[in-house]
């Protein structure tokens, strides 16, 4: 059994303060400030005309924070199951936002109203083949032509070979982070909470769904930056 989405709500609502540092407050997460800016820079340069932001699963709104910097003229839209993440999202982007306290499952998105879609750590919570592809769909379908689609995450490997090399590396990662515990710690709560899907799984699904072309920014161990535009 994994956790339910009520299970995931409570728990971020407890770390509001560790997730509102852009530099570490990610740190369990495998160049976590280089992939948000990666994401950031090349949403800017591919979309560079946006004004509308949808950033899923936002947390205390670094991503937003990192595309406001690069798109001043931005207006987002943050969602979010933890209210008390979103209420410091909103805090911080500080003007020309809305929040919606919701899981992305089930939020509706009006079509073709967003110039870009981002989303940090958060698709790795979803579930059957189905959601995934419910939610690519429905994300595709609120970008305006010549959007993009922006995603940081969890991912696994295909080959159990591989999966099991790019464990250990993380498990290494996390040990020298910290220490033993802490990765004890990490691998039980993504082994409770977390069902995630592999890199090519999600560039296939991103084509199946429509978008046009697939961009893989940046990958390190069991962690990738990519994205898409329609």
């Amino acid at each position: 059994m994994k956790s339910t989405p009520e299970e995931i709500r409570a728990r971020f609502d407890k770390d509001v303060e560790r997730f509102s540092n852009l530099e570490t407050g990610q740190s369990a997460t495998i160049d976590a400030p280089l992939a948000m800016e990666l994401i950031a820079q090349a949403a800017a340069r591919s979309t560079p005309h946006a004004t509308a932001l949808v950033d899923i699963g936002c947390g205390a709104g670094n991503l937003s924070l990192k595309l406001r910097a690069y798109l001043p003229r931005l207006d987002v839209t943050l969602i979010d199951l933890s209210l008390p993440m979103l209420t410091r999202a909103g805090e911080r982007v500080g003007n020309g936002f809305r929040l919606i306290q919701s899981d992305i499952r089930d939020v509706p998105l009006q079509a073709e109203s967003f110039d870009i879609a981002v989303g940090a750590a958060v698709f790795h919570h979803l579930r059957g083949e189905d959601e995934w592809r419910s939610v690519f769909s429905k994300i595709y379908r609120s970008l305006r032509p010549g959007g993009s689609f922006w995603i940081s995450d969890l991912i696994c490997h295909s080959t159990p070979a591989v999966q099991e090399l790019m464990w250990t590396r993380y498990g290494e990662y996390l040990t020298a982070l910290k220490d033993e515990n802490y990765r004890r710690h990490v691998f039980e709560y993504v082994e409770y909470e977390d069902t995630p899907r592999p890199l090519l799984f999600q560039i296939d699904l991103l084509r199946e769904v429509g978008f046009r072309e697939v961009e893989i920014l940046h990958k390190n161990s069991c962690f990738a930056a990519f994205g898409a535009l329609k």
